[in-house]
């Protein structure tokens, strides 16, 4: 019988390939004696910017997201305290190899520790300390394969610096180890389109050249699979394709209910692509990367020029902007306070606005003055939105900047709860269902082990979508769906079914998201809601609707 592998299912495609494996962590030597420690401290340190000279390079060739990913990976390795630590473990008496293992692994312990967003860049540190290792020992260096014909990359987990330069025409699927329903390389995989199966737990099965089939509907590999198999999933997989593109323009269900599909929005290097995405405007415009990696806040003419750019991008269509997301996984020096021992639960969101006015009134009035030179449908929404009276307060804000439509995000159990007084006082609301799944089951996003709790078919987190969406037809208020939950062509029907009136994703996933709505009518999605939420858990609610949809 055919081995198989399961995990947390990404995206709906399917691909077979041969496997290649990430090329490992370069073995440490045994401790030597070091007899000459300044020229030692010299050759480790020269390792280390020859790592950060090699991460500029790639950032310049790769471009667009990918280069600000290099580019951040790069200050990491070039931090002087780094160096510092380095210097020091050399002076006392460790070789530069040992010495590089060991202030990689005190930097990581204190990420890990920190939790959040610091705990995501640990696989940053534990590839910058690979290369630099490599680079001093003479060794060759970890990173992606390239047997010369398309596969399937299989590895423990994937740094930043490796997702961000996959090249789709040799990358058939992604398989991980580690990793969750929100993790990078999830994210990555459905931006690109690749069908991938992450939190897989052992692969040591999964050995180089060996044949796989990966089915990211179903969240399974499949070792050795047999011609038959393997044919049906190609025809599976061509009818996947033709279907996603025979359907274009607004999105509706096969009796014509409307449910707006908007493009997320990142970076202005992801402009152009999705501007001249089939879309109808942008459903999550997330500002951080105005303000990332900086020491001051950006001022008002730089983001309004950038806003600009996007607006005018997509004139005539809506854009919604969400306000500055700092704390947690995006800490800011001048945002968020460096004495908080559980960010995730600190002052992050719109409660940086209580600390810093004046952050978010720039930051408004630079969205006001780009609006008004411009055609865009700009509606402001604000993240981390707790209680109705934050909502009123942040809606009283938007308006006196001279912006007409003003929006919450439901992130948190108590505002999907209270969810019909909060949208008394917006125009809209905008479920952002990676983080209320984290606070929904107190599981930490970034914890892999934890990844099944994390996923959007829970039938918990589906109650809070329902409850959500009933609270803003009531009040006649639309409500959309803004986290990665949107991307699933087979949860989206669930998701319309509960009430949501717009779906936001990454643009690659629209047409599936499309041809999907478009096969089935309003009541057929309030039956697949109804199916899923009766279910135990997540995959029992995914099986049945799948089941029912065949």
């Amino acid at each position: 019988m055919t081995a198989v592998l399961t995990g947390i299912a990404v995206g709906t495609g399917s691909a077979t390939g041969p496997v290649a494996r990430m090329a490992p962590m370069p073995p440490l030597p045994e401790p030597r004696t070091v007899a000459d420690t300044a020229a030692e401290a010299e050759a480790a340190l020269a390792a280390l910017r020859e790592v950060v000279a090699d991460l500029e390079s790639r950032a310049r060739t790769a471009g667009g997201a990918a280069a600000e990913v290099l580019e951040a990976q790069g200050m990491m390795a070039a931090d002087p305290v780094l160096a510092e630590r380095v210097e020091k473990l050399v002076h006392e008496g460790r070789d530069g190899a040992h010495s590089l293992d060991a202030a990689f692994g005190e930097f990581r312990a204190a990420l890990k520790a920190a939790g959040g967003y610091f705990a995501e860049r640990t696989a940053d540190l534990d590839d910058l300390r690979d290369r630099a290792v490599a680079r001093l020992l003479g060794l060759p260096m970890p990173g992606l394969p390239a047997p010369g014909h398309p596969f399937v990359l299989v590895a423990e987990d994937l740094a930043p610096a490796d997702t961000a330069l996959l090249d789709p025409t040799q990358v058939l699927a992604l398989v991980t180890g580690r990793g969750g329903p929100t993790s990078h390389t999830a994210i990555l995989a459905k931006a690109l389109g690749l069908p991938a199966v992450v939190g897989c737990g052992d692969t040591d099965d999964l050995t180089e050249g060996r044949l796989v089939l990966v089915d990211a509907a179903a969240g399974t590999v499949r070792l050795d699979p047999a011609p038959e198999a393997v044919a049906s999933a190609a025809a599976r997989e061509q009818q996947r394709r033709q279907r996603a593109g025979r359907v274009h323009g607004a999105g509706r269900t096969a009796d014509g209910h409307p449910v707006k599909l908007l493009a997320n929005l990142g970076a202005l290097q992801e402009l152009s692509s999705a501007a001249s995405a089939d879309c109808e405007g942008v459903g999550l415009f997330r500002t951080e990367f105005l303000y990332l990696d900086r020491a001051e806040a950006p001022g008002l003419d730089e983001q309004t020029a950038a806003y600009r750019q996007v607006f005018d991008a997509f004139a005539g269509r809506r854009v919604v902007v969400r306000t500055l997301d700092a704390g947690a996984d995006k800490p800011l020096p001048f945002a968020n306070a460096d004495d908080e021992q559980n960010p995730a639960l600190g002052v992050r969101g719109l409660r940086t606005a209580a600390r810093n006015p004046e952050l978010i009134d720039t930051q408004l009035a630079a969205v006001a003055t780009a609006a008004a030179a411009s055609s865009a449908e700009v509606w402001v929404m604000a993240p981390m939105v707790s209680v109705p009276r934050e909502a009123a307060d942040f809606a009283a804000r938007v308006r006196a900047h001279g912006l007409t439509v003003a929006g919450a995000m439901v992130e948190v159990p108590a505002a999907a709860l209270r969810a019909e007084a909060m949208a008394d006082s917006c125009d809209f609301l905008s479920i952002g269902t990676n983080d209320l799944a984290q606070y929904t089951f107190a599981a930490d996003r970034t914890l892999g082990s934890l990844a099944e709790l994390l996923d959007p078919w829970q039938p918990a987190l589906l109650d809070l979508v329902r409850m959500t969406a009933q609270a803003g037809e009531r009040r006649g208020r639309p409500v959309g769906v803004c986290g990665e939950a949107a991307a699933d062509p087979l949860l989206a029907l669930v998701l319309v079914g509960l009430g949501v009136t717009s779906l936001s994703a990454a643009p690659s996933c629209l047409g599936e998201v499309r041809a999907a709505l478009s096969e089935h009518t309003l009541e057929d999605c309030r039956t697949l809601a109804d199916l899923a939420r009766a279910a135990e858990d997540a995959q029992s609610a995914r099986a049945a609707v799948l089941a029912r949809t065949g």
